[in-house]
Order: C-alpha cells, then structure tokens, then sequence
C-alpha cells in the first residue's frame, strides 16, 4: 500500500513538475513573441490611473516593448476596438468590470490566462479568459479643504445635502468612475443594482441647489482648483493627492454611509497589432511585481491575499475601517442591465435640472 501511495505521490508531483515546466516554457514563447513585436499600445492606461506607468517601464526594461496610451472611457475603449477592427490603434484596454461582459459579448475581446489564473477569485473572471480584474477600487470623495465655503468636510453622502461646495462625479454616460459613484450612493441610501432612484435623487438634489459640477474630477481639474469636491475611485484620489504641491490641502476618504467595491479588467483586442505583447502585458500584471505596481498607484490588487505587499506601500492605503459599509457588486448581470440605463436617467433627472 505504502509504495502504491509513493509511486500515487511521485506521479502527482511528476505531473505537477510538467505543467510547471509547461507554463514555464509556454510564457518563455510568449516573451519572445512579444519582443520581436516590440511594442504595445493600449486604450485608457494613462501612467497616472492605478500606476499602470510602473508596469510600461517595466515591459520596457525587461522586455523591450514600446508603449503609447490613449487616455479615454470603458464605453470609448469597446467602440474604437469595433470600429477600428484590422486597423486596431490599441492592442489592449482597461474597462470597468461591468464593461468586461460586454466587450467579450461584441466579440472584440481575445481570451487569455495568466499563469496566476488559479488565485483570482471565480467573480473576477470570465471562465474563458476574456477578462479578470486586476485591481478593485472603491467610491470616495476628494476633497479640497480650501473651497469648502465654511462647509464642513463631508463625510457621507448624506452630508453633501447640506454644504455649499460643488459635488463633481464626471460624466456618467461614458465613465465607469462615474456610474460607480451613483450606484455607491444608491447603495448608502438603502438602494442597490436593480434600484439607483436614491442616488440619482441625491445628485437631482445637488443640480436643483446648482450644486454639481460637470467638471471631471482629474489631477488636471483638481490641481486647476475647479474640483471642490470629487467623486472618484480610491486609487485615483489617492494617488491624485499624492501628486498634488500641498497634498494637506486634501481628504480622501470612503463615505461612512456605504459605497461600492468594484474593480477594472484588461481587454485584449481581437484584432490588436501586438496580440502577444498584449498578452504579456496582462500576464505582467496578475504577476506579484505587476501586483505591487498596481498597488503603488494606490489600487487594491485582486491577488493582494497571494502576496506581501511592502510596508511602504500598504502605508499608501486608506485605514481597513474605513471600509467597513462597503459593499461589492453582487448582481452583475442587473447592474450591467442598470448601468446601459443610467445615461438616459441621468439627461432625464439630473442634468435637466441643471438648465
């Protein structure tokens, strides 16, 4: 029995050792396919959103890929990969996890699986490949203590009913960011997928007092003083703050009454230039070093429980209580069906109000 168990045991590591060995050689073909392309191009990457310029200059000093980012929304992203097709500008994007269904569904996606596929959560991937969340972000406010009018500095969404500051979320028609942020504060007001009526109520609110701003909230519009205060992903107003020349000047903090835990997911364009320089970019992503990267930008990774983040960085994060009402997208399909609605109530309640 012992030497059947032994010989049981040797097979299973001899196994393992050969698709150790398989993944091994499999992303040593996939490294030089992506050399020899030489660079990657990618849609709504910029280096400032969630550091992905610490992974370009890592791709490039390792591998020696050049890389070009063209900054713009999820829904942007998906329609120039369809329109574009065998003239592809971008080889790969970064969309929000509702926007990852839908690119694979128009069929503009390719599917590919890092050799860390095992440690991503199953309600982070396609079961194909076609997406995995790389990083998530929760919905917080930025604010700049010094345009608050005498206000207070909100600390839920309850509080911006009473301040005299301006609420900027973006455009909610095109912006994952955005859209996130009415679910966020539907969600504090007892809402949830299926219903975002008490967040748009809030921000049809904040029109008729002509409290909101159209401004998207940016480094750019932050540091131009036109965002009071800003609606915007953990990681951005982090890292946002960080930049910024008197980074006391600002809060970055999680609404005490509840938000929401979402995150964003690579897309392969079907018909990119440089698929493998593609590929290996994703795969340098989910990797531990791609992981720290994303976290230096102020991004919580996806593998964040495979891997020990430097004190440094974990130092960079918002305090763990501050996210104790947060609350993860549990309905995805209803939210992908609410969110494709959103643009039309917003025109319809919101921004009516504001002529």
């Amino acid at each position: 029995m012992k030497h059947l168990l032994l010989a049981s045991l040797l097979g299973s590591a001899m196994a393992m050792s050969s698709l150790v060995m398989a993944a091994d050689t499999d992303l040593k073909t996939l490294e030089a396919a992506a050399k020899a392309e030489g660079a990657v191009n990618s849609l709504g990457m910029p280096n400032d959103w969630a550091n992905w310029g610490g992974i370009w200059k890592d791709l490039e000093a390792k591998y020696g890929l050049k890389h070009m980012d063209t900054d713009m929304s999820s829904a942007q992203e998906i329609a120039k990969f369809e329109a574009e097709k065998d003239n592809a500008s971008g080889d790969i994007g970064d969309v929000g996890a509702a926007f990852g269904p839908i690119a694979a569904a128009k069929g503009v996606t390719q599917p590919y699986k890092p050799t860390t596929w095992e440690q991503i959560p199953e309600w982070a991937k396609d079961k194909d490949g076609h997406w995995a969340l790389a990083y998530t972000g929760t919905i917080a406010f930025i604010v700049n203590k010094n345009l608050l009018h005498g206000s207070e500095i909100p600390k839920s969404w309850a509080d911006l009913k009473t301040g005299k500051y301006k609420v900027s979320i973006g455009d909610v028609s095109t912006a994952a960011q955005a859209a996130n942020g009415v679910l966020a504060a539907a969600i504090a007001m007892k809402g949830d997928e299926t219903n975002i009526a008490p967040g748009l109520a809030l921000f049809t609110d904040l029109a008729k007092q002509k409290r909101l701003s159209l401004a998207n909230p940016t480094i750019q519009t932050i540091e131009k003083g036109e965002i009071e205060v800003g609606v915007v992903w953990d990681f951005n107003g982090l890292s946002y703050k960080a930049k910024m020349t008197k980074p006391d000047d600002y809060v970055v903090l999680i609404p005490s009454d509840g938000s929401v835990i979402s995150g964003y997911t690579t897309i392969i364009n079907k018909y990119a230039k440089h698929p493998n320089a593609a590929k290996l970019a994703r795969e340098y992503t989910f990797s531990d070093a791609g992981q720290i990267r994303l976290a230096e930008g102020n991004a919580r990774p996806i593998r964040v429980e495979h891997i020990k983040l430097p004190e440094d960085v974990q130092a960079k994060l918002l305090p763990q209580d501050q996210y104790k009402n947060v609350k993860p997208i549990e309905k995805a399909d209803a939210w992908e069906k609410t969110s494709k609605a959103l643009p039309q109530m917003w025109n319809e309640q919101v921004i009516i109000e504001m002529n």
